[in-house]
This record gives C-alpha cells, sequence and structure tokens, in this order.
C-alpha cells in the first residue's frame, strides 16, 4: 500500500503550501497548471509512484489549500521557485525531476536554471519560457489584468465560462466527459482573489523572461506539446534551440491540444518515465564516464506520437496531514 501524506509548510514569511507527498524512491515534482491543483495531475502521479517514484504534488499559491496572498508580487514565478527549492530541502527530496504544466511548466522552468542542484531532469508540458518582447509582454499583462478583474467582479464561475471558451482550451471538448466535468469542477473550487492574485504576479505578461538563461539550462529537458497547440510548440522549439546542444528534446503529441496530458495520457505517461529514466542512467553514467555520458546527451529529437492507451488506474493509499517549516 501506497503511503500518502498531506503536509502543510510554511515558508520564511509565513505564506503555507499545502503539499502531497507519497510513495517513496527517486523524487518527481509536479507542478500543475493555472486553475489546478496538486491534484490535476494524480493519473501522472500514480503511474511515477508505479514505476518506483516518490511524487511531490503543491498547490500553487493562490491554488487549492495553498495559502492565497492579495499581493501579487507573492506569486511571482521567482518567488514561487524559491519555496519550492525549499520545500525539496526540507523534505530531503534532491535532487528531483520536475514536471510541469501550463503555468507549472514555467515554474519549473524557473526552479531548474535558479536550483541546478536540486534538479536532475525536467519536463514542460505545453510550456514556454516567457514572453521575451517587451510590447508583446505589455499586451499579455493587460490581457491578464481584464481576466482578474473580470473574477473580482463576476465571480469564479463567470470566469471559469470564460477560460474554458478560449481557442487554447477548444480541444478539451474532446476530452471524455469525467475528465472535463472533473476539470471544471476543480476550477470552480478555486478562491476568486487567490486566482485573480496569480493571474496578476504570475502571468505571462508579469513574468520575468528567461530565453536570456536558457543557455545556462543544466538538466535534461523534455518538451511535450501537442500538435493543435502551435503557440505551445513554437515556445518549445525556441527553448529547445536556445538550450545547449542536446539538452532539450521537444516531443509532438499527435491529435492533442494544450493539455496532452489528458489527450494522451498514456503517450505523455510513458514519455515522461522515459524522459526521468534516460536521465538518471545518464547522471550514473556520467559518475562513472563522463565522456561516454556527453556523448549520449549530445543527440537530441523532435518525434511524433499517437497515444491510445488511456489513463492508469488508481493506487490505494491512506491519508495523514503533517506540518512543517520551509526555511
Amino acid at each position: 500500500m501506497t503511503r500518502r501524506m498531506t503536509r502543510r509548510l510554511a515558508a520564511a514569511d509565513g505564506t503555507t503550501w499545502a503539499v502531497r507527498d507519497a510513495g517513496a524512491g527517486p523524487t518527481v515534482l509536479l507542478l500543475h497548471g493555472f486553475t489546478g491543483t496538486g491534484a490535476s495531475l494524480d493519473d501522472l502521479a500514480r503511474a511515477c509512484r508505479r514505476a518506483g517514484h516518490r511524487t511531490i504534488a503543491p498547490d500553487l499559491l493562490g491554488h487549492g489549500a495553498s495559502d492565497a496572498p492579495r499581493d501579487p508580487a507573492r506569486h511571482d514565478v521567482t518567488r514561487q521557485a524559491a519555496d519550492l527549492a525549499a520545500i525539496l530541502r526540507e523534505l530531503e527530496a534532491a535532487p528531483a525531476s520536475v514536471v510541469g504544466y501550463s503555468f507549472g511548466g514555467r515554474v519549473a522552468l524557473r526552479l531548474a536554471l535558479d536550483a541546478p542542484g536540486l534538479v536532475s531532469s525536467v519536463v514542460l508540458i505545453g510550456s514556454g519560457a516567457g514572453i521575451a518582447d517587451p510590447a508583446e509582454r505589455a499586451r499579455r499583462r493587460a490581457v491578464d489584468e481584464d481576466l482578474a478583474g473580470s473574477i473580482e467582479r463576476d465571480g469564479v464561475a463567470a470566469f471559469v465560462d470564460r477560460w474554458e471558451a478560449m481557442p487554447l482550451f477548444a480541444s478539451e471538448e474532446a476530452l471524455p466527459p469525467v475528465i472535463r466535468a472533473r476539470r471544471r469542477a476543480e476550477r470552480l473550487a478555486q478562491d476568486p482573489a487567490g486566482l485573480a492574485a496569480s493571474m496578476r504576479g504570475a502571468g505571462q505578461g508579469s513574468q520575468e523572461p528567461l530565453d536570456h538563461r536558457l543557455g545556462s539550462l543544466a538538466a535534461p529537458t523534455l518538451l511535450i506539446v501537442g500538435e493543435l497547440d502551435t503557440k505551445a510548440l513554437a515556445n518549445a522549439r525556441a527553448i529547445a534551440e536556445a538550450a545547449p546542444p542536446g539538452r532539450a528534446t521537444v516531443l509532438v503529441i499527435e491529435g492533442a491540444g494544450h493539455a496532452a496530458h489528458l489527450a494522451r495520457p498514456g503517450a505523455v505517461r510513458d514519455a515522461v518515465l522515459d524522459h526521468i529514466g534516460r536521465a538518471a542512467a545518464t547522471a550514473a553514467t556520467a559518475r562513472t564516464d563522463p565522456a561516454a555520458a556527453t556523448a549520449t546527451a549530445a543527440i537530441a529529437t523532435t518525434t511524433s506520437t499517437v497515444a491510445t492507451a488511456g489513463p492508469p488506474a488508481g493506487d490505494p493509499a491512506t491519508a495523514t496531514a503533517t506540518h512543517g517549516r520551509i526555511t
């Protein structure tokens, strides 16, 4: 039986994070997207635990059971990445493979660049490195402000209707009804003030772009993107081109949109576990034969895959709660 705990960990300024901690073995840190929670990636987390990994899945600030500071600056991607680095140290869970979807992917990339010693590999799903062009970033900041204002003015339900109607999520209409219902219920349960502050402080309009730092990306990185998500595909290719040779691989999932892990869970699961395993093997080789490890890491590929497998079944667990402090 897999043991699961929901921890509440306080940062140095008292901000509290809700963190799901389950399983044993090398750590996989899973970071959800905007309007999600740590439970959003449960299917992938179960697959990781079956493969012998410990999984840590926090609710990002402003989401789920984590604190929702009213100051947008506290939601900044840099500050959240710093908190996550402290969480990995507090839980003695480093180095970790970090998997992030959309917003969570931007946090994951920041963590990998700011704390490379804590990150063994990275998987980004439908994500990017931020908006490099200042004018485009300013336009996005205005859009983010409009969205945040609509949450405060109209409430979460009206915002979710507007959010789900965006072209970015059009492909979700093809998801199984049970998946769509679960995703909508998770969105509707969010705190409006928390979502608004997150949008203002951690949205792409506010985030410092990371394109100028990608040349220092140290962790092997897999960039998973649905073929219908053309903007994310362009972002993924830009990251792969800017990263050191062979450091980043783009994997295109046929027939999938922004949430490739929901549209083609089997393909994404297999790709994530394969990437984590290969990164671990390369790291082990590096300790004994650095030249061979360098040669292995210098090969990057871009592939397309059609998934037919569904999500893995649930694993048994018991739930407990623990509390702690991160510094």
